[in-house]
């Protein structure tokens, strides 16, 4: 026997020893759910869920293909639409919507925003946008194109529409996990739209102010003004002198 023979399988023996005792510690390891955010897990594919309480250690789940684990923002997240609407009388426009809103029961939203469980991962941030639209954005038309079809363009008021839009778009969410806490509405009327508020609107003022006669010419002598576009035209190119030649 060679000297050092005997050392030196012992010294693997007992590697091999230790390894063997951790491994089943290691692949029952835990980490522990965060206070800033929902975790959700699932051991069969997303057929159910279990929400793990903040400080609570969550499973690996190893060797177990069917478990996922997913977390969710448990702060206000902003979000944004843009989409065509019709107000009263067939008037066409668009419609910018800026929103801020909590994702206040997970589990009800895990099953609207479905493929976020498909993800496996603890970050899922960049796939809000898509739930942003499956989830909020969809309630949002539906509930602005039902009140804004009823809506004289001339005398729309944004931030009124907002206070009655929120409360009847949060009825329609609370039910998949989510609230709105607030949302800004900005119509975007094409030009000849735009301009035909802004006179409605000054009529308005030169009437309230009996000056309604005053307004009309004033109007008038607007409309009939000449529209002067600018356009930078490129530099003749210079002609070559009779000499040059």
């Amino acid at each position: 026997m060679k000297p050092g023979f005997l050392p030196r399988n012992l010294s693997r023996l007992a590697l091999a020893g230790l390894v063997t005792a951790l491994l089943p510690a290691a692949l029952s390891s835990c980490d522990y759910a965060k206070a800033n955010v929902n975790t959700l897990v699932t051991d069969d594919c997303g057929v159910n869920w279990k929400l793990i309480a903040a400080g609570k250690s969550v499973p690996k789940g190893v060797g177990n293909p069917c478990f996922y684990k997913v977390t969710i923002p448990d702060y206000p997240m902003q979000g944004d639409s843009h989409f065509k609407v019709v107000f009263a009388e067939n008037v066409l426009a668009s419609l910018d919507v800026s929103y801020d809103y909590t994702i206040t029961n997970p589990m009800s939203f895990i099953q609207e925003a479905k493929y976020l469980g498909k993800t496996n991962s603890a970050e899922v941030g960049t796939q809000f946008e898509a739930a942003e639209n499956t989830v909020i954005d969809k309630r949002i038309k539906d509930a602005v194109r039902g009140r804004l079809s009823k809506e004289d363009v001339v005398t729309f008021s944004p931030s009124d529409f907002e206070d009655l839009l929120l409360p009847e778009l949060n009825k329609l969410l609370q039910p998949r996990g989510v609230t709105v806490n607030f949302l800004s509405l900005v119509p975007v009327y094409d030009e000849q739209t735009a301009q035909a508020v802004d006179v409605a609107t000054a009529m308005k003022i030169y009437t309230s102010k009996n000056l309604e006669k005053l307004g009309e010419q004033v109007i008038a002598n607007r409309a009939g003004a000449s529209r002067i576009v600018v356009e930078n035209q490129p530099a003749p190119a210079p002609v070559a002198d009779e000499k040059e030649k």
